[in-house]
C-alpha cells in the first residue's frame, strides 16, 4: 500500500536508503547534499538500520571506502556533490573497472571557479565517461523511484557497474513535495538480498581488485566494462517493468511528453523539465505543436531509441544546463546530434547552455526556445551553439 507523504528530495533518497538497508554507508558532507547522510545517521543512531556508518574526512575517502566495502561483498550506497565528487575523480573510474555496484546519490551542484553552491550539471555530466551509470530525477518522487531501482540495476549479474541518481541541487533536493513511498517490505523484497558472486572475504574463490593490468589486458578489461554498459540498458528497462508492478509509476529510458504530432521538440534532463512541461502545455493551447523529451538514462545512453523518437520533428532544441567547452556545444548536445547521424533525413538541432550556477529557467525561457527553433525550420543555422538568458 502507497504511503502518502511530502518531504525533499534529499529526505526521499535518504528514506530510499533506509529502506534498501545497506550494509556500509560512507560518507563527508558537501552542500546540497549534507542532509542525505545526516538524515542516514540518525537512523543509525536509532537502530532503523544494521548499516556501518563511515564519517570519512574526504570524498575521496568515501568513494575509496566504499570500494573496499563493496569489494568485501557488502551492498554500499553514498551520496556527494559538486567537488565531492570531483575529489572521487579518480575512485569513480576504480570502482566502474572494478565492476563495483556502488550506489550514490550525486546532488548536482555547479563545480568551484568561480565558487557557486546552486545547481547545474556540471559534476555529473564531468563523471560521465567515468564508467558510472547515470540516472536523472525530475522530482522528488523520482528521485526516490530511481534509487531503489538503482540498486537492482547495478546488482544485476549482466551488469555489475557503480551508478549514480542525480537530482537538482536545492531545486529538488531542498524543496518539499508530495511523494508516495512504498511500504519498507516491499523494497526490501524489490531490491532483494546482495549475493555477489565473487569478494575479497570468499576463501573458496581468491580473486584480486585493483591490480596493475599491463598493455597485455588493459583493452580487454574495458571493453568488458563496455559491454555491461551496453547491457544495461535492457536491464533498465526489464528492472523498470518490475518496480511498475509494485509500484504503478512507468519508467523508460526517456520519457515523451506530448510528442505524439510534435513538430519542434526540447531535449532536456532533470528538473528543467517540469518547468518546460508548463510551457509545452500553454503553447498547445495556442495551437503549437510543440513536444518534450526528458531524458532519464544518459548512461548508458540511448542512441536508436533517441533517433526514432525525434527523426519525424523539424527542429529540435538540446538543453545542457553545463558548459562543455568544446566550442560546439554541451555534452548532450553532442550526443544527440551523434545520435541522430545516420537518419537520412535530419531535423534542425540547435544547442541553448543555460542555467549555469542556478540561473533562472522559466517558463518564459522555454517559450522563447521554443519560438527560437520554429523560426529556423528547414533553413541553414548559423549559431546552433547557443547561450540562454545570458546578459551582455
Amino acid at each position: 500500500m502507497a504511503i502518502k507523504e511530502r518531504m525533499s528530495g534529499n529526505e526521499s533518497i535518504a528514506i530510499a536508503m533506509r529502506q534498501i538497508n545497506p550494509d556500509v554507508l560512507p560518507a563527508f558532507p558537501i552542500t546540497p547534499s549534507t542532509e542525505i547522510p545526516q538524515y542516514f545517521s540518525k537512523y543509525v543512531a536509532d537502530g532503523l538500520v544494521q548499516t556501518e556508518f563511515i564519517p570519512v574526512e574526504s570524498e575521496h575517502s568515501a568513494m575509496s571506502a566504499a570500494i573496499g566495502a563493496q569489494a568485501a561483498g557488502a551492498r554500499t550506497t553514498s551520496a556527494t556533490s559538486s567537488a565531492g565528487l570531483a575529489l572521487m575523480w579518480e575512485m569513480l573510474h576504480v570502482a566502474a573497472s572494478c565492476k563495483l555496484p556502488i550506489t550514490l546519490a550525486c546532488v548536482n551542484r555547479a563545480l568551484t571557479g568561480p565558487i557557486n553552491i546552486n545547481a547545474d550539471h556540471s559534476d555529473s555530466m564531468g563523471a560521465r565517461d567515468t564508467g558510472w551509470i547515470q540516472i536523472y530525477s525530475e522530482t522528488n518522487q523520482e528521485a526516490y523511484d530511481n534509487y531503489i531501482q538503482a540498486v537492482r540495476i547495478a546488482e544485476h549479474k549482466d551488469v555489475m557497474l557503480p551508478a549514480m541518481v542525480c537530482q537538482d541541487g536545492f531545486i529538488t533536493s531542498h524543496a518539499v513535495e508530495n511523494i508516495e513511498l512504498l511500504e519498507d517490505k516491499e523494497v526490501r523484497n524489490f531490491v532483494g538480498e546482495y549475493a555477489p558472486e565473487d569478494s575479497l572475504l570468499n576463501p573458496g574463490s581468491p580473486i584480486s581488485h585493483g591490480p596493475y593490468d599491463t598493455a597485455t589486458f588493459y583493452m580487454e578489461h574495458k571493453r568488458l566494462q563496455a559491454e555491461s554498459m551496453k547491457k544495461a540498458k535492457k536491464v533498465i528497462l526489464s528492472v523498470a517493468e518490475e518496480f511498475k508492478k509494485v509500484s504503478g509509476r512507468e519508467y523508460g529510458l526517456f520519457e515523451e511528453y506530448r510528442m505524439e504530432d510534435a513538430e519542434y521538440a526540447m531535449v532536456i534532463i532533470n528538473s528543467s523539465a517540469g518547468t518546460a512541461k508548463v510551457a509545452v502545455d500553454e503553447l498547445r493551447k495556442e495551437g503549437k505543436k510543440v513536444g518534450l523529451i526528458k531524458i532519464r538514462v544518459f548512461r548508458p545512453f540511448p542512441m536508436e531509441e533517441l533517433a526514432e523518437a525525434l527523426k519525424h520533428l523539424k527542429a529540435i532544441a538540446v538543453m545542457d544546463k553545463s558548459e562543455g567547452f568544446s566550442s560546439a556545444g554541451g555534452p548532450i548536445f553532442a550526443e544527440v546530434r551523434s545520435a541522430m547521424y545516420d537518419l537520412s533525413e535530419k531535423p534542425s538541432v540547435v544547442n541553448y547552455i543555460y542555467g549555469l550556477g542556478g540561473r533562472d529557467f522559466t517558463v518564459d525561457s522555454a517559450k522563447q526556445v521554443y519560438d527560437e527553433i520554429e523560426d529556423i525550420k528547414g533553413t541553414s543555422i548559423d549559431d546552433i551553439y547557443r547561450y540562454l538568458g545570458v546578459r551582455g
